[in-house]
């Protein structure tokens, strides 16, 4: 998402050409914006492709937390302080309770639609957008929604709430109530125009009248007021949490709306151990999990109640970007700052092996932010790409410039002695020797690595790592921590080297500068853990910005991924092109999957016929 790019409804696309070619103007109120100008739905749609629109109501789905989320202990999402349960908002696609002006369209790749803004007007020069609230819009306690919602969320969001904001929403200059059902964003001239108006339309929206006697800027396990299609219901902090479907919602007929949230109840289950919420699955405790574990997917579901038919699997496609999941080293700290140190550590890893021996070969090998998109660097740089990368030559790698990066290869035997012999050359020449079987620095200082993770399930790959490092004089550690205490490090940048995986859009944007950029790399709490400082990355990532289409895009994309690929701040993991799905068979779901999500939560049902069958198959035993 980027400035000067053309946002649009189709059909409109010549209008706001004209516009464009005689200076600030509105355009006509649109029902929807991307952000190159592509709608697949008109003004008129009745409800999404993918959501079957007379879908049952009723029953309860209920499913394991993320792998990243071990515990919860704050329902406040948009502050660095605490835990905040999944649902809730901050890096869900759409919160489960709270509203925003528009709502994404999971069948393409970044458009949105008005829910609480039945409209928006967006200016030729995408400098400013207004957009017209719905009257009807509702807090749970049946106050109306206005724009003086939106406005005071904007500013206590820059002013109080989590970092990222600010990194994302810089860009905007003010925020005004043009009246009740009216709100105007102002956009700084020279800023992310292409995406801010996206950006800004998907933001969660909070009650200004329940804050003036609540305190935001805390962690809080008490439920605030809220507007989604569901609500809090049993809290248990660190354990569980229940949302309960509003049947009076307020939009539940909107066409955005329409067929989607059919459960009276989504329930997220935490445990400390991911074998241990296996086995509350195959006991019944919960009812659908996606399973992250190859060696689980592979020998685990096992059980008289998966023999009978009662719990059923199945894998679906995953076509968004597949996410840059990865050992992600923090280069902050002075051990890792010589490059060929961090190359050294990518060649001590041997994923061949790891696949074989331990993902039963379920994986493919990651070597881009970018994997499983056309946003991946190919090749050597041609066009456009190599245009963008031309002026920083002398500050860059000269492999850069050669063929896109691909992580070190082994033969899979465990014995990667080539990889080794190389990685303790590299290490010399960054001036490293052994020392009584130590690798030392000229200080004689050893060089000591922790690598940082949640849970036991994560060891098994590390610890073979780990011992290949000591034999290189590494002396390598591995750390498990609470998902409370991993949350705190992260936020701080304390850990040597640890594991995340970072989904990207299908049109990334701004959110590339809460990735990668300068200033990320100094904000407590933003994504950029590795620490990534340098100036080179952050001219990409405004190409990014400012690309005026999709071809512009990719060329700015593919040279962003050479750059920090060549720049070896992570050791590439794995990903798969599936979802891997175990649920009880209680459910149905559309004929038609979204695109670009599960779909699980918004689309799928609970099926009566098949929920019975099961439970007469239990009493049966």
């Amino acid at each position: 998402m980027t400035p000067r790019s053309f946002i649009a409804a189709v059909g409109l696309i010549a209008s706001l050409a004209q516009g464009l070619a005689t200076g600030p103007a509105s355009a006509a109120p649109l029902h929807g914006l991307s952000a190159f100008g592509d709608l697949k739905y008109g003004p008129d749609f009745q409800h999404l492709d993918y959501v079957n629109p007379v879908a049952p109501e009723g029953g309860t789905l209920s499913l394991i937390h993320s792998q990243n989320k071990t515990s919860f202990d704050s329902l406040n999402p948009f502050i660095l302080a605490g835990e905040a349960p999944q649902g809730i908002g901050r890096r869900e696609p759409r919160s489960l309770v709270y509203d925003s002006l528009m709502s994404r369209a999971h069948d393409e790749p970044d458009a949105v639609y008005g829910l609480v803004a039945e409209s928006a007007e967006l200016a030729a020069d995408q400098t400013w957008v207004i957009f017209t609230l719905r009257p009807e819009a509702r807090w749970h306690d049946g106050t109306p929604m206005t724009a003086h919602d939106v406005v005071w969320t904007h500013y206590t969001k820059m002013e109080k709430g989590h970092p990222r904001y600010a990194l994302v929403l810089r860009d905007v200059l003010k925020v005004e109530a043009l009246g009740d059902h009216q709100v105007k964003y102002t956009f700084k001239p020279d800023g992310a125009l292409r995406d801010l108006a996206l950006a800004v339309a998907t933001l969660p929206i909070l009650s200004k009248s329940y804050y003036e006697s609540h305190v935001f800027e805390k962690p809080t396990i008490k439920p605030p007021l809220t507007s989604g299609p569901y609500t809090f219901g049993k809290v248990i902090a660190g354990q569980s949490i229940t949302y309960d479907r509003v049947p009076d919602y307020w939009a539940k007929d909107l066409p955005i709306n329409v067929g989607r949230f059919n459960f009276d109840h989504v329930r997220f289950e935490y445990f400390r151990e991911r074998t241990i919420g296996l086995e509350a699955f195959l006991a019944g405790g919960y009812t659908l999990r996606e399973e992250n574990t190859s060696k689980m997917w592979a020998r685990a579901y096992q059980g008289p109640n998966v023999d009978a038919g009662l719990i059923q699997r199945m894998e679906t496609p995953n076509n968004r970007p597949a996410g840059a999941q990865a050992f992600y080293i923090n280069v902050r700290r002075d051990k890792f700052k010589d490059i060929r140190v961090r190359q050294a550590l990518d060649l001590a890893f041997d994923y061949e092996w790891t696949n074989r021996a331990i993902f039963y070969g379920a994986y493919e090998r990651g070597g881009s932010i970018f994997d499983n998109s056309t946003l991946k660097a190919t090749g050597v740089p041609e066009g456009a790409e190599l245009a963008l990368l031309e002026p920083f030559r002398a500050n860059l790698p000269t492999e850069v410039f050669g063929p896109a990066f691909v992580p070190p290869v082994t033969d899979g035997t465990g014995n990667n002695r080539i990889q080794m012999r190389q990685a303790a050359l590299l290490l010399r020449d960054a001036g490293w020797r052994v020392v009584d079987g130590v690798l030392v620095n000229p200080d004689g200082e050893p060089l000591e690595i922790e690598f940082l993770d949640l849970g036991e399930s994560f060891i098994r790959v590390v610890n073979p790592y780990i011992e290949n490092l000591k034999r290189l004089g590494i002396r390598a550690t591995a750390r498990i921590v609470d998902s409370a205490q991993y949350q705190r490090r992260m936020e701080d940048f304390d850990f040597d080297i640890t594991t995340r995986r970072f989904v990207m859009r299908q049109t990334p944007g701004i959110d590339q500068r809460n990735m990668w950029s300068s200033r990320a790399a100094r904000t407590k709490g933003s994504f950029n853990i590795a620490g990534i400082d340098d100036t080179v990355v952050d001219a990409m990532i405004d190409h990014i910005i400012n690309a005026k289409d999709r071809d512009a895009l990719i060329a700015a994309a593919r040279a962003l991924d050479r750059i920090i690929m060549h720049g070896h701040y992570t050791i590439p993991q794995w990903y798969k092109k599936v979802y891997s799905l175990a649920y009880w068979d209680r459910f149905s779901w559309p004929d038609t999957k979204p695109k670009y999500s599960r779909g699980i939560i918004d689309t799928w049902w609970f099926d009566a016929d098949k929920s019975a069958a099961v439970d007469a198959k239990k009493a049966a035993r």
